[in-house]
């Protein structure tokens, strides 16, 4: 992660690409708005729904990651190339900028942090902002999937017989409530870390330190993470990544995926 500080201070060198993610998931076109009402200072937007997911089908979840070649096509065309130092926002507290952040560390892209505060943060420092949108030169993005094994599948998922954590809030884990799926509870043997347990203030995130004291329950093993969609436990491995834990891996389809084959058992209330 990188503060408002230090964006600033490199905004304007010419190796660095900043990504707006701010999305709303209950308005689609929110994001956009506001990134068109106002944004840092030379930064593209990419749209979770449009940029940063495939289309969803009847398997999958909600927002299926993409074609990676067809991904690559389109960071090369925001002007983002294997030397480009990428810091990515939100006004989410990272939880979008997360998905960004997750999905390029992926295709083997290590120069790409999230800004720590999101644009509130920026702004609340006093930063400027416009209404100017970039014209990125175009470059040539190739990616470089080294560890495929990243990301699980429901059917691996099934068989995992290690730890599951689920990213969401304690009333969907557990099914009190579900605002978004058909199906309300977790998928059997899971436990519950909300994303937000990884903030201590506002848009602020907890330190390293106290990131591994929260994660410490993971005893050296190798947990798969998920959420609604894919989406928000990216903020869980961004959190697992600063905890030192790097070999973490995505359900990525998540709970929307998991309940869309009948067969899978679910479970409501708590392990």
């Amino acid at each position: 992660m990188v503060t408002a500080d230090w964006l600033n201070r490199h905004l304007r060198e010419d190796d660095l690409v900043i990504v707006d993610c701010r999305f709303d998931l209950s308005d689609p076109e929110a994001g956009h708005k506001a990134y068109l009402k106002g944004h840092i200072p030379g930064a593209i937007y990419l749209d979770l729904d449009k940029d940063l997911s495939g289309k969803a089908a009847r398997h999958g979840g909600r927002h299926p990651l993409p074609d990676w070649q067809e991904f690559a096509q389109k960071m090369g065309r925001s002007g983002i190339h294997p030397d480009s130092r990428i810091v990515a926002y939100d006004d989410q507290a990272g939880a979008m900028a997360a998905r960004f952040w997750w999905m390029m560390d992926y295709l083997g892209h290590q120069e790409v942090a999230v800004l720590e505060g999101g644009f509130q943060g920026w702004q609340e420092s006093g930063y400027p902002v416009t209404q100017e949108i970039p014209r990125p030169e175009p470059a040539k993005f190739i990616p470089n999937i080294r560890n495929p094994e990243r990301i699980v599948h429901q059917e691996e998922v099934k068989k995992h017989q290690g730890i599951l954590i689920d990213s969401r809030e304690r009333e969907r884990f557990i099914g009190k409530v579900e605002p978004i799926d058909v199906k309300a509870g977790h998928i059997p043997g899971a436990c519950n870390r909300f994303w937000k347990d990884n903030l201590k203030e506002g848009q602020y995130w907890k330190t390293p330190e106290e990131l591994r004291h929260d994660f410490s329950f993971l005893a050296g093993n190798t947990p798969v993470v998920y959420c609604g969609s894919g989406v928000t436990a990216c903020a869980n491995l961004l959190a697992l990544r600063l905890a030192g834990v790097a070999d973490a891996r995505l359900y990525a389809g998540s709970w929307s995926d998991w309940i869309s084959y009948e067969k899978n058992p679910i479970r409501q209330g708590e392990e």
